[in-house]
């Protein structure tokens, strides 16, 4: 069945978190990351890595879903949609010990090459209902049409980063492997408690059409950023603001993706991450981080 053009401006209810450090460290082990900042509890603060608010978001995207206008989805037109883009603000760290609500508000839907695109507003937010980090991902539901009187979005996604590649510094292309193991599908799901079949049961991604099991888009994203933050940050990553990209391919496991830091300045810097045979799994990837901490600044 079509998406209804009702569904712009529908929002989740929030839905609430408990954070713990057992999770923030998972998180970070499911991702093969060893910064100790990550792990270290006899730090004053726990440091997070950047992309653990997926965790929160992933029940709020799925609730979004149930929303009138999206509600009519067959299971296997609901199985065709797929995450295309996102585009991740930090704008308070993630604290351990804490308790955080996430809501999804659906900001635009719009007809595209391959399906209906989705626009998502994913906002987490602590005990105090300080806005924490903001998130806007693009979903597209492939095949699928659209119905309704046409809709206005009520929120305009930001462009993404600005940023001046005349400032890009002496060296700053390089490439950076990165291992991906048989079975970081199935430990990313639990580490991150994001599931979905495709991601961790061979028998249910073959059924779907796929060649194997695949990992989640943004388990792929999260090796870019720990790479990113180990190569450029030193280990520093309470200090990254924004982060995304463009999700273009699949990866089936095992094999060895490639990291391309294709420019970088001060406080920046963009890749793309292909797979083993250098067809790009993520396009116009960008890290920007601010020359202290987000723990700092707030």
């Amino acid at each position: 069945m079509p998406l209804q053009t009702e569904l712009v401006g529908q929002s989740t209810s929030p839905r609430y978190h408990a954070v713990d450090a057992r999770w923030t460290m998972a998180y970070a082990a499911g991702l093969q990351d060893e910064n100790p900042r990550l792990r270290d509890t006899t730090q004053a603060r726990l440091a997070v890595h950047p992309l653990f608010p997926v965790c929160l978001e992933w029940p709020s995207v799925l609730e979004s879903r149930a929303l009138p206008g999206h509600d009519g989805l067959s299971d296997e037109e609901l199985a065709r949609g797929v995450h295309a883009t996102h585009d991740l603000h930090v704008v308070k760290p993630i604290v351990p010990g804490q308790v955080y609500h996430t809501t999804a508000t659906v900001v635009d839907l719009q007809p595209g090459q391959q399906g209906a695109r989705v626009c998502l507003q994913l906002d987490t937010s602590d005990e105090a209902g300080d806005l924490v980090t903001r998130t806007w991902q693009t979903n597209v539901s492939r095949g699928v049409m659209i119905q309704g009187p046409a809709a206005t979005p009520i929120a305009q996604a930001p462009a993404w980063p600005e940023i001046n590649q005349s400032r890009q510094a002496d060296g700053a292309r390089r490439e950076i492997p990165i291992a991906v193991s048989a079975g970081l599908g199935n430990i990313y799901t639990e580490t991150a408690r994001i599931y979905n079949p495709i991601h961790s049961d061979r028998a249910f991604a073959l059924a779907a059409g796929l060649p194997d099991i695949i990992l989640h888009g943004t388990a792929s994203l999260g090796l870019s950023v720990s790479a990113l933050g180990r190569e450029l940050l030193g280990g520093a990553v309470n200090q990254v603001t924004r982060l995304g990209g463009r999700f273009t391919g699949m990866v089936v496991m095992p094999q060895t993706l490639t990291l391309h830091i294709t420019a970088q300045g001060s406080d920046w810097a963009l890749f793309e991450l292909r797979n083993d045979v250098q067809a790009p799994v993520i396009k116009d990837g960008f890290m920007v981080w601010s020359q202290v901490s987000v723990t700092a600044i707030t």
